[in-house]
């Protein structure tokens, strides 16, 4: 459900950041910013086991998470939990299926869930891809994706990258999807019960990663901390549960 870099593909980012002033250069000319919280299509939740990520989840929340299924080739798998809309909850973890782990985030190492990437809905990523390169941004991809689920049917859709220096544990700039027409969104067929009531980011570098997020049409609220979180606040059935 989100986008993958191989441990190779990772440290090319890396490089690529290091070695420009990506993010010196503004998107100029974007109006109507998106609220972060509006902005999200789905969170991120990384654990080293899936079964303990449900079970944590449900634990917390009154709600079971529906298995999505696992990614080939990357070493994950995962399970959904609705957001309400088209908003979602991702639990991932290794896939003890597969013999290799390319992920770019390596959730082998959280005993504990944590909250370790988001993506933000986009209606036309070729577009955005353009855009974002004309203003001087590097980018990866757009790429294609897609996922069996259980029942068989597969869903596509398409990602983005825009290449940042601001952490690779956790990712503070979303990556940005696009589904397939025909692909029904992860949030009309995972568990429902939840909504999302707030997302917020913190960071040592808070001004410069808001202004980054601005630049790409998102209004988020970034303050200034020793090191990165992302969190959001859900409305549960057992009340208002805090992700971390």
């Amino acid at each position: 459900m989100t986008t993958y870099f191989t441990r190779r593909e990772a440290l090319w980012l890396g490089l690529a950041a290091g070695a420009s002033s990506l993010f010196g250069v503004r998107m100029h000319g974007v109006q109507n910013l998106v609220p972060a919280v509006k902005a999200v299509d789905h969170l991120l939740l990384g654990i080293s086991d899936l079964d303990r990520g449900i079970a944590w989840v449900e634990k917390v929340t009154g709600v079971k998470a529906t298995i999505g299924g696992s990614h080939p080739g990357v070493g994950t798998r995962n399970a959904l939990l609705s957001l309400g809309g088209r908003q979602y909850l991702e639990i991932i973890a290794p896939d003890p299926a597969q013999a290799s782990f390319n992920s770019r985030n390596d959730v082998r190492k959280l005993a504990e869930p944590r909250l370790i990437a988001w993506a933000a809905a986009a209606s036309d990523v070729e577009a955005l891809a353009k855009k974002a390169t004309a203003d001087g941004r590097k980018i990866f991809g757009p790429r294609d994706g897609s996922r069996a689920r259980p029942d068989g049917k597969v869903l596509r859709w398409k990602t983005l990258a825009i290449i940042h220096d601001f952490g690779v544990e956790i990712d503070p700039v979303p990556f940005f999807i696009e589904w397939a027409p025909d692909s029904l969104h992860p949030s009309q067929d995972s568990a429902p019960g939840c909504t999302l009531r707030s997302f917020a980011i913190e960071s040592p570098e808070a001004s410069r990663l808001g202004d980054t997020l601005e630049g790409l049409g998102i209004a988020a609220n970034v303050t200034p901390a020793s090191s990165l979180r992302l969190t959001a606040v859900l409305d549960t059935p057992q009340g208002t549960v805090t992700l971390t």
